[in-house]
This record gives C-alpha cells, sequence and structure tokens, in this order.
C-alpha cells in the first residue's frame, strides 16, 4: 500500500517538475522583474537580454535538478558549465559578490512560488516534504556559483596587478620618466600624472614587514597603494591626500599609520616623473636606519647622517678630528664639556641647557668656553656647530 502511495506522490512530483519545465521563460520573466530590484543589479551595466537568457538556462538546470531528484551528481558537468560562466560574467560585470548571491538566491523563491501556484490543496504535504529538495538543488547552484566568482575575481585581481606592475617596472626603469611615460603609467594605475606621492622604502626583514603592511593597507580600499621591488629592496607608493588651502604637511606626517612602526626609509614626489628620484633618496636614507629607529626615517631628520656618510666617504672623519681635540680633558671634563655641548645644540640655550643639568648659566657658558677652547667650534656659530651635529649623527 505505501509503495502505491509512494509510486503516486513521485508521479505527482513529476507532473509538477514539468509543469515548470514548460514554465521557463514564464519564471525567467519573474527572475528579471525582482532581480532589478537588487539595487546593484538595477544600476549595473548588464543588459536585460543577456540576464534573461542566462535566467533561462539557470531554470532549465534547477528544473533538471529537481528531475533527478537533488542529485548533486547528475548533470554535474551542465551544472558546472552554467555556474562557472554565470560567476565568471557577473565578476567581470562589476556585480559584488553579495548582490549575486542574493539574486541566485532569488531563484528558489520564483521556484517554490510557481509550485504553489500550479498545486493543488491535495498536494501541500508533498510540498512540505518536497520543500527542502527544492532548496538544495538552488543552494548548491548557489554555491558553485560563488565559487565560481571569487574565482574569477582572484584572476581578474592577478591581470590587474600584473598590468600595474609592468608600468611600475617601467616608470622606474629611468632616471627620469619622460611626460608620456608618466601620463600612461597614471592612466593604468588609476592615478594623476601630477598628484604628489609619498615613499617609503626598506630592505630585510623590514622589506618583508612593508609588503605585508602594503597587503593590509591595500585591501582596505580606501586608499591606494603600490608596491615596487628591486633586489632586496621594497618601495610602497601612494598618492597624498591634497592638503587645504594654506596647509603644507611634512612627508613624515603623510605616511599612512600602517608604515608607522617599520624602519624605513620615506620622501615624497611631486608627480610621477618625480618618483625614481624619490627612490633613491628613501634606499639612501633606509641604508642609514639604526638598531634604536622604530619608524620612517626622513631627510630632515637624517640629514646630519647623510652628511656624515658623504664626508667618509672623501676621507674626512669628523668624529676622528674631534675626539682628537677633547684628549687632553682629564677625569669627568670630557663627559661634562659634551653634555653641555649635546644639550646646547638641542635648544641653543644657555639658560635651557642650566635648566637640563641642574646648573648654574655661568656654569654652562664655562664649559662652553672649554669646549671651544679645546675643539675650536664655537657653538654659537650655526656653520661651526653643524659640524659638531654631522659628527655625533
Amino acid at each position: 500500500m505505501h509503495n502505491l502511495e509512494d509510486a503516486a506522490v513521485a508521479r505527482r512530483w513529476s507532473e509538477l517538475v514539468e509543469q515548470l519545465h514548460h514554465r521557463v521563460d514564464v519564471l525567467a520573466k519573474k527572475f528579471i522583474s525582482q532581480v532589478r530590484e537588487i539595487p546593484e543589479y538595477g544600476e549595473s551595466t548588464v543588459e536585460t537580454d543577456e540576464i534573461m537568457q542566462t535566467a533561462r538556462e539557470t531554470f532549465h538546470r534547477l528544473v533538471n535538478g529537481l528531475r533527478s531528484g537533488g542529485n548533486a551528481e547528475a548533470g554535474a558537468d551542465y551544472d558546472a558549465d552554467i555556474s562557472a560562466s554565470l560567476g565568471a560574467k557577473r565578476a567581470r560585470a562589476g556585480i559584488p559578490a553579495e548582490a549575486l548571491v542574493s539574486a541566485v538566491r532569488l531563484d528558489f523563491t520564483i521556484l517554490w512560488a510557481e509550485l504553489l501556484a500550479i498545486a493543488t490543496p491535495e498536494d501541500a504535504p508533498m510540498l512540505t516534504a518536497r520543500v527542502d529538495q527544492v532548496w538544495r538543488v538552488v543552494d548548491e547552484f548557489a554555491v558553485r556559483t560563488h565559487t565560481s566568482y571569487l574565482n574569477e575575481r582572484v584572476r581578474m585581481a592577478q591581470e590587474e596587478s600584473s598590468i600595474q606592475n609592468e608600468f611600475i617596472a617601467r616608470l622606474f626603469s629611468v632616471v627620469s620618466p619622460s611626460a608620456d611615460t608618466a601620463a600612461q603609467v597614471a592612466e593604468a594605475l588609476g592615478v594623476s600624472a601630477n598628484a604628489r606621492f609619498g615613499l617609503v622604502a626598506a630592505s630585510g626583514s623590514a622589506a618583508a614587514r612593508l609588503r605585508a603592511a602594503q597587503v593590509k593597507a591595500a585591501a582596505k580600499r580606501n586608499q591606494r597603494f603600490f608596491l615596487r621591488e628591486s633586489g632586496d629592496m621594497a618601495y610602497v607608493f601612494w598618492p597624498v591626500a591634497a592638503a587645504r588651502t594654506g596647509e603644507v604637511k611634512a612627508v613624515i606626517a603623510t605616511v599612512p599609520q600602517v608604515f608607522a612602526d617599520i624602519p624605513c626609509g620615506v620622501a615624497e614626489a611631486n608627480g610621477l616623473r618625480a618618483l625614481p628620484k624619490a627612490a633613491r633618496t628613501a634606499s639612501s636614507l633606509a641604508a642609514l636606519l639604526q638598531p634604536a629607529d622604530t619608524g620612517p626615517l626622513s631627510a630632515n631628520q637624517a640629514w646630519p647622517r647623510l652628511a656624515k656618510r658623504q664626508l667618509a666617504e672623501a676621507g674626512l672623519d669628523l668624529v676622528e678630528e674631534l675626539d682628537a681635540a677633547l684628549d687632553p680633558c682629564r677625569g669627568v671634563e670630557r663627559e661634562r664639556l659634551t653634555e653641555a655641548a649635546r644639550h646646547f645644540l638641542q635648544s641653543g640655550s644657555v639658560t635651557l641647557t642650566a635648566e637640563a643639568l641642574f646648573c648654574h648659566r655661568n656654569t654652562v657658558l664655562n664649559r662652553l668656553n672649554r669646549f671651544q677652547e679645546l675643539t675650536g667650534i664655537d657653538l654659537t656659530v650655526p656653520n661651526q656647530a653643524a659640524r659638531l651635529v654631522v659628527a655625533w649623527a
């Protein structure tokens, strides 16, 4: 008896599914009217005829799934072709993933409403028992389509990254790029060729941190960050937001927070054509980083180090000269003289130096005079004081 009842239910279910098969065009039209209510679809450039054709193919697939009893293996190749095509097309059209999933799962609402419309009151128990099957068929298709969509988005990102890297390499391949090159790179990167750019550079373990930070920053999509690698050196550059009228921010103040704790050199460029020069400056600063440096280092901060290195390359060692001049000092005298000189260099004020050292200002004057007597450096004369700033950099 049960077998006869089961057979009758199966026949009735098959009859309803066949009716759905003959109403695919009706289902597709209903889908069109409802999917355009999803904002991203309503505003998209996807043509109605294309959505209609895709809807027909989708409903054919879903009805075939119901014919097979919801067996995921039945028609798997056909399903994969349709879902792969749909996911890829919507990714290329710029439809957000959430909107795509909403559209695909709209199929369930339409299918179920159509089943209810063609069924009789006597079919209610059967439909109740089959609702999970209908949902499973639609959900499996949605999952396959979403996976295809995500895979296509990855391919698109890789393509975009590859193209951008080619143009970035072209920009940095010459000392002074032409205006035409800058314009082409600007178009490829989606930036203004004349914008102000910040650039950071690092090597070794700091370069690895810089790469990771660039990926993290780029994922937020609120600002564009571009990576350039050359040997052990990594560079990241970005367009700096325009300042308010009359406001000029130092380059160090434009460094995004994501790079704030990475030891690196930082420079700025007025326009894309100046980026290669900025990269050379930043890499030179990165080479001057010291263990105590815990963040970006700008030329304004490190000019004494740059000068010291260049003087050393020219054979002039200011530290050696200074040590020789202070050699006659005995006991703690040398420590007190250099301490007074360092504090005075920071403020240029005898009073502030005295306060910092907890001594009388005459004591500070005596120490500075003694320092000048030994070294020949008058700290109140800027070009003489600069020698000491460089020596102690």
